[in-house]
């Protein structure tokens, strides 16, 4: 047996055992990707641990992130800083070695993958994002950027309708620096994919405006390695490498079946493995031989980057002005400092948020020069072209609006890999009721901390005519479900202008921002406390009767009432609720002096009132779908227009 196949070997163990000893986990992937997994990290992916942010490091994304086993047990032969024991400790609780790979969890996980079909659109976003800062950096003998972003997909990933949105936006970009493999092993969970799946892949990708090239033996090193090289040639277009595998190869009575996919072999199974692959060493057991051959590959690796660093001390010494602001771009050095109430005015006295962002949005790109983002389709909707910046495309890569197409699920999770690849503050925008299309990729944004910009337009059954398909109802409480994700519903310019400059500044968390089709009217009263999520707008008298609190559009309506139920003999605050998640965040005292206890509390917003019972006694809103007619006469059939809120409150008085 040589030293490579003896390495490849040590992967497929290390993972078997692994799954074996946690009695959970999927072993087929890694049994059966054990040579390209080898292969990409001993001959194509450069990377320096001490430097895991090293901006021209190679990427490798495992879409089908299951197979986590196969890129621990690569993290761990070559050196990544996961250990014996942390592969003893698969999936068990605080361990580096999770179920799935977790982004900033473990050195040399890229993305957090598992959700299927999620991997391959994050590699797509790093590939624009790749495309973008070697467009702008490079300079003539100064390829500061030029590396590949390697991608592994299942079955699975394939039969996700994300993959093909995103493959189709690859295709269209030209996007050559993405090398993708296919592990075309015909089995899931279910059983074979004949069941469910028989389209030509390659004839697909080949549509998607991708090279395409079969290996017909996954375990052919030498075929694989050539196959990568013709890739990389590739001057126009990502490319597909098709590996026809076995799926638990090397296990006698499993291989090729559903039943290595997701369960451990079993005792009598792993021997018989072990026997069937002479492997001769015990559980979790290496040669030392293999550790010291891999060692050995990492010297070009080293000189790899040694070669760099040279070339980019020079760079900085001729093109001082372009290094310093590269390194803006991946530190998030750029601040918003000084921002006043009057920084950023807006004269006009009604106007919809969504109107308000878009202003807001182009003023905060002359101070942050690297947000970029896009729409799905709906730039003329949403509000959010970047004026003055160009259109990205394969002909124009300078270019800084993104046109995603009609694609919302794949869009969320480009711009989860565009930020994660670093150097861009990310946004996107569509349709509130769309939200339920991106969802998945809102949750990735969430789990790995990561702070992608979601706008969203169009913010409830104020849309009228459109009608119940494109009224969102329950959307707005079911994003502040979602754990870590920051909710705007601004109520005017100011709310909206903080709320930007909030969601922009974060480099924690994403955000998700609200806004109106609808015009709303620009109160007085907004501050910077709106920031802690609720603050008064309008305070009543020493001695209150009520506390009125909304967010959006009804803030404004809220305010009416106030002001005639005051002439009325009432005293009443108006709170406007910002965001529930920065609320929460404040403590105990300010919360209780805004919201007191001993007071009625009334919450007016245009969706479902779950959720309110937090701080309000009585919830009024839209617990139903919407209807398709006129704004104002929709309002009035839900009993949301100025009069019908003010006769429920008196009648709660």
């Amino acid at each position: 047996m040589n030293m490579d196949q003896k390495a490849i070997n040590a992967i497929r163990f290390l993972s078997i055992d692994a799954v074996q000893k946690a009695n959970s986990g999927h072993p087929g992937l890694p049994m059966g990707c054990a040579s390209i997994g080898y292969l990409l990290f001993k001959d194509f992916i450069n990377y320096k641990k001490e430097e895991p942010n090293w901006i021209n490091r190679d990427r490798f994304v495992l879409s089908a992130g299951h197979g986590s086993m196969l890129l621990y047990s690569l993290l761990h032969l070559f050196d990544y800083g996961v250990s014996l024991e942390d592969l003893k400790n698969f999936r068990q609780i605080d361990s580096k070695t999770p179920g799935h790979p977790e982004y900033k969890h473990t050195l040399g996980v890229e993305t957090t993958t598992g959700p299927l079909g999620q991997g391959i659109a994050n590699a797509v976003g790093m590939a624009i994002a790749q495309s973008k800062l070697a467009n702008k950096f490079n300079k003539k003998d100064y390829e500061l950027i030029n590396h590949y972003i390697y991608c592994l997909v299942g079955d699975g990933d394939l039969m996700e309708g994300i993959s093909s949105e995103a493959a189709s936006l690859a295709g269209h970009l030209n996007l050559n620096k993405l090398i993708c493999f296919y592990d075309d092993n015909k089995i899931t969970i279910d059983g074979s994919t004949s069941k469910s799946f028989s389209e030509d892949v390659k004839k697909r990708f080949e549509s998607f405006n991708w090279n395409v090239y079969e290996v017909k033996d996954g375990n052919d090193i030498d075929d694989i390695k050539n196959k990568i090289e013709e890739a990389k040639k590739s001057s126009d277009k990502p490319s597909m490498i098709i590996l026809k595998n076995i799926i638990g190869y090397g296990s006698p009575n499993k291989k090729g079946t559903s039943g290595v996919h997701g369960s451990p072999l079993g005792k009598d199974e792993v021997e018989l493995t072990r026997k069937n692959l002479s492997w001769e060493y015990k559980e979790f057991e290496v040669p030392n031989e293999v550790y010291d051959f891999i060692k050995e590959t990492k010297k070009e690796k080293i000189e790899k980057k040694l070669k760099w660093d040279q070339m980019y001390l020079n760079y900085k010494k001729e093109f001082k002005e372009d290094a310093n602001l590269l390194e803006s771009y991946l530190n998030h050095q750029f601040k918003i400092d000084g921002i006043d109430d009057d920084l950023f005015t807006h004269d006009k006295e009604q106007d919809s948020t969504r109107n308000m962002g878009g202003i807001v949005l182009n003023k905060l790109k002359k101070l942050i020069p690297n947000i970029i983002g896009g729409s799905a389709d709906l730039n003329a909707s949403t509000k959010t072209y970047l004026k003055e910046y160009g259109d990205y495309s394969k002909d124009n890569l300078s270019g800084d609006n993104i046109y995603f197409g009609i694609r919302e699920h794949a869009m969320g999770a480009i711009c989860n890999g565009i930020y994660v690849y670093g150097g861009f503050k990310i946004f996107n925008s569509t349709f509130l009721v769309f939200s339920d299309y991106q969802r998945p990729s809102i949750r990735l944004s969430a789990l790995m901390n990561i702070p992608v910009v979601y706008i969203f337009t169009h913010d409830s059954i104020a849309v009228g005519e459109d009608g119940p398909t494109h009224q969102p109802v329950e959307h707005l409480m079911s994003l502040r479900l979602i754990p870590n994700l920051t909710v705007y519903r601004p109520a005017n310019y100011k709310e909206t202008l903080y709320s930007y400059i909030d969601a922009f500044s974060s480099c924690k968390n994403p955000s998700a921002i609200i806004l109106t089709r609808q015009n709303v009217k620009n109160f007085e009263g907004t501050n910077k406390d709106c920031l802690k999520g609720a603050y008064v707008v309008k305070e009543g008298k020493e001695k209150l009767d009520l506390i009125l609190m909304g967010s959006g559009s009804e803030v404004g309506t809220l305010i009416d009432i106030a002001n005639e139920l005051e002439e009325e003999g009432y005293s009443i605050r108006v709170v406007s609720f910002l965001s529930f998640e920065l609320f929460e965040k404040t403590d105990e005292k300010y919360k209780n002096k805004i919201l007191k206890d001993d007071v009625l509390k009334i919450s007016v917003e245009a969706g479902r009132t779950i959720g309110w019972e937090r701080y309000s006694n009585i919830s009024i809103g839209v617990d139903e779908f919407g209807k398709s007619g006129k704004m104002e006469d929709v309002f009035k059939d839900f009993k949301l227009d100025k009069k019908s809120i003010k006769d429920k409150i008196l009648r709660s008085l």
